[in-house]
């Protein structure tokens, strides 16, 4: 009898197993990645998605979901696992810090402590290029004015304040680190008729087919030297850092302890010099995002 019975619980608890959906193999190692919608962004993302492939996670694709305020949103209220967001975005931006903070290390270990105390959020290693802003005029026209720093555009905008148009994109013409303090920083004098807003892949166009005069840009952005554009010395040092790192929740990193060493290869190989071809191969050579970073990382091995 007992052995009947024996036989009974087996038969229910096998019966109950195969009627139970299974974990497919890898569903515990799942992260959402976010990216915001310009070139570089997107780089960085589809960077992040297949280097965790790779390393075995499954990873839903949240690319290019908008600007700075969107993609801080989305990390907040946990739309995305994780992204890459600049040192000094955060310090200006999403924290709100007030005081100037210019030297990289600085800059990325106050924003590290800071989100971890007020968002619990975490600041993996950075990499070690800096996509800060800058003002940009072509090459020809600064040697021709003799504008080489942001100082001289001031001073030279205030004698002609008719030859000169300035492009720039609507978030960085009201952002907390942008134009407005700009201004103020250089005492700038573009009035508001010469002032033109349009999305930052139009401005390198418009600027180098001379339809302004200054524009807005970053400084890895490949198109810099496609369009031979000269991006003018922020000589008081107004633009913090703007080094790229990977920000997550501090319970994605304690649950996957081993993201911190994945993303630390990537601060050996993707540099300056790196970030600016990528770029110039999505933006001039019109190579997607996603082919461009799968390619680079087989080529420096780790694809």
């Amino acid at each position: 009898m007992k052995t009947i019975m024996n036989a009974g619980l087996l038969f229910a608890a096998t019966v109950i197993l195969l009627l139970t959906p299974q974990a497919a193999p890898g569903d515990e190692l799942k992260l959402v990645i976010g990216s915001k919608g310009f070139t570089e962004q997107k780089i960085l993302g589809h960077i992040m998605i297949a280097i965790l492939e790779k390393n075995g996670f499954q990873c839903v694709d949240k690319t290019g979901l908008g600007g700075t305020s969107v993609l801080r949103e989305a990390l907040l209220k946990r739309q995305i696992d994780i992204c890459m967001e600049y040192t000094g975005t955060a310090l200006s931006v999403h924290l709100n810090i007030g005081e100037s903070v210019t030297d990289p290390q600085q800059c990325y270990d106050r924003v590290k402590k800071e989100d971890l105390e007020r968002h619990n959020l975490v600041w993996l290693p950075p990499l070690t290029f800096n996509n800060t802003y800058c003002l940009m005029m072509r090459r020809t026209e600064s040697e021709k004015l003799g504008i080489e720093t942001l100082s001289d555009l001031s001073k030279y905008a205030y004698r002609h304040p008719a030859e000169f148009t300035f492009g720039l994109n609507a978030e960085f013409f009201t952002r907390v680190d942008g134009y407005p303090s700009l201004q103020h920083a250089y005492k700038l004098k573009f009035s508001r008729d010469s002032i033109i807003k349009m999305s930052i892949g139009l401005l390198y166009k418009a600027l180098g087919e001379d339809l302004l005069q200054v524009a807005l840009g970053y400084a890895t952005d490949g198109r810099i030297k496609a369009y031979d554009l000269l991006p003018l010395e922020d000589d008081k040092h107004f633009f913090p850092p703007y080094n790229p790192a990977p920000v997550l929740h501090r319970d994605v990193v304690e649950k996957y302890p081993q993201l911190e060493e994945i993303f630390k290869r990537l601060v050996e190989k993707l540099d300056t010099d790196a970030m600016v071809e990528l770029n110039y191969k999505v933006d001039i050579e019109g190579i997607p995002a996603r082919d461009v970073a799968r390619r680079w990382l087989r080529r420096v091995g780790l694809l």
